[in-house]
């Protein structure tokens, strides 16, 4: 594995002016845009290079040439191709996370690579509370920086929920927190640097991921480690304490959290699903300390906290206004996180009750005649969609599919098929052509299960969803659009993929 030289290229911020900079991809999601903001702020001489071409990109180019507090005459664009110069004579190139730097020519070229990640570490003085995993990462992250406000922290959010850090680095100090999501590619990015030593580190659940691009659940997981790699005694790492989906744990047995926990310097905390008896779960697991769902004296949902020091548990969470067992537990995690920062535990509860959710995952957008109208567009991942399905306590109107990228698809269809047990069995299914939904259709056919598509578009798929709607009475009915793949092909992104289906709901369900 690649692995880079520890510090940073830059030693301070004022060393960056009259540098040539090459930033490796503009894109339309605000990272590379926001690189160029940074460094020409800083007075660096910038190409901008993507092999998207100017009409692809037209609206960050815009937003960049109508900004006249940027000097833009020390910005050159190179779009529709890259040129090796542009990465030979620059002093440093910025880094696309979602580019190999393995066997990549131009990345070979460059003299130094640095992200906008290991730029933002290198300089702050805030402490980060980074989060990584499969699943959950994203709203996790988005619940922690929602309670932290709530709580009275200056807090930031960014990485890869779309947001650079280097919107906010002059804004951040020892006394703002910052959370940061953090991908697998991001954390590749840092390997070798010892610029990420997080206050706290999460791994939300892990289950295959990305295996078109790693080819085995060993390397991936490997870049979800470096999160804790550089943490010490005084920082905390929090990891799940459930077992892993048969054949996706690690090779020599048991759980990917206990492997985690085993290796971490930090002080390890974990998070459990429902515990039904808690004197019988301290005497089986006297060791733990963390996070886990049970059952108030009323019998009432709630999540419950104990650290080292406590004399017995405390509530941290109770209700939550978003759906979903899954979101619970990114929740629970949230809740504890604001406890290790000094919230108390009736005020993490009060806290995450309000929590919103977010948007693109499970995000309730529209109302129409009886039908509330759910998108879930950021479920990239089969397990992800499989859980949607279950998430509000009845049958709904699912839809679902798009491009495979290099995972099993047994969990959603095994969900989709009722092979699995399955406590409600989706009221409508709707397919979305794609790769990934070519490897369910096999699964759905011999289990005879009633399908309508797959749709070539959006627009077909919605169309046909509202035919079958227009000719029913409801009554609280839930449609729901969770794809379990990712979007490319027909979309930009998940993000735009998720505002298009709002988009034509709202048209359509006017």
């Amino acid at each position: 594995m690649f692995s880079y030289k520890k510090g940073c290229v830059f030693n301070t911020l004022e060393d960056i002016k009259e540098k040539k900079i090459t930033i490796m991809g503009l894109g339309l999601n605000g990272g590379g845009e926001a690189c160029v903001r940074f460094f020409l702020k800083y007075g660096a001489k910038v190409i901008a290079t993507d092999m998207k071409t100017e009409e692809d990109l037209k609206p960050t180019i815009e937003r960049l040439e109508k900004d006249s507090s940027l000097d833009t005459k020390n910005l050159t664009y190179r779009l529709g191709e890259h040129r090796i110069e542009d990465f030979e004579n620059a002093d440093c190139v910025i880094k696309n996370p979602g580019v190999k730097i393995e066997g990549n020519k131009y990345l070979a070229a460059a003299k130094n690579i640095e992200t906008d990640i290991s730029i933002f570490l290198h300089f702050t003085k805030a402490p980060i509370i980074a989060v990584t995993g499969s699943k959950g990462k994203s709203s996790t992250v988005s619940a922690i920086n929602y309670g932290l406000k709530q709580a009275g922290y200056k807090a930031f959010l960014g990485g890869n929920i779309t947001v650079s850090p280097l919107t906010f680095l002059e804004e951040t100090n020892e006394n703002t927190p910052v959370v940061l999501e953090l991908s697998s590619w991001q954390l590749a990015d840092l390997r070798g640097r010892e610029a990420l030593k997080p206050k706290i580190s999460v791994i939300t659940k892990i289950v295959p991921d990305h295996q078109n691009w790693y080819h085995a659940m060993e390397p991936y997981v490997a870049d979800k480690r470096l999160i804790y790699a550089d943490q010490g005694p005084e920082d905390y790492s929090i990891f799940d304490f459930e077992g892993d989906e048969e054949g996706t744990g690690p090779k020599e047995g048991g759980s990917w959290g206990d492997f985690f926990a085993n290796e971490t310097k930090g002080k390890v905390l974990r998070y459990a699903k429902t515990i039904s008896d808690e004197k019988d779960f301290f005497k089986e697991n006297p060791d733990f300390y963390g996070v886990f769902q049970t059952k108030d004296k009323n019998g009432n949902f709630c999540g419950k906290v104990i650290l080292p020091g406590m004399k017995e548990s405390e509530i941290i969470m109770r209700k939550l206004s978003v759906p979903g067992e899954h979101m619970k537990i990114n929740a629970l995690n949230a809740a504890l996180v604001l406890k290790l920062m000094g919230v108390e535990s009736e005020k993490c509860a009060e806290i995450m009750q309000s929590w919103p959710g977010i948007d693109h995952r499970l995000q309730f957008f529209h109302e129409s005649r009886g039908v509330k109208f759910y998108n879930d567009s950021c479920a990239t991942v089969p397990e992800a969609a499989a859980a949607a399905s279950q998430s509000f306590g009845k049958p709904v109107y699912f839809l679902t599919g798009g491009t495979d990228k290099g995972l099993s698809l047994e969990v959603l269809a095994d969900t989709l098929s009722g092979k699995s047990e399955v406590k409600y069995p989706v009221k409508s299914l709707y397919l979305l052509a794609g790769s990934a939904t070519d490897k369910l259709l096999p699964t759905l056919q011999k289990a005879e299960v009633l399908y309508k598509g797959p749709f070539n578009s959006l627009k077909e798929m919605l169309s046909s969803l509202k035919d079958e709607l227009d000719s029913q009475e409801h009554t609280d009915d839930i449609v729901v659009f969770s794809p379990g793949a990712t979007s490319f092909g027909m979309f930009t992104n998940e993000f735009d993929r998720g505002n298009k289906y709002m988009k034509e709901i709202k048209d359509l369900f006017c």
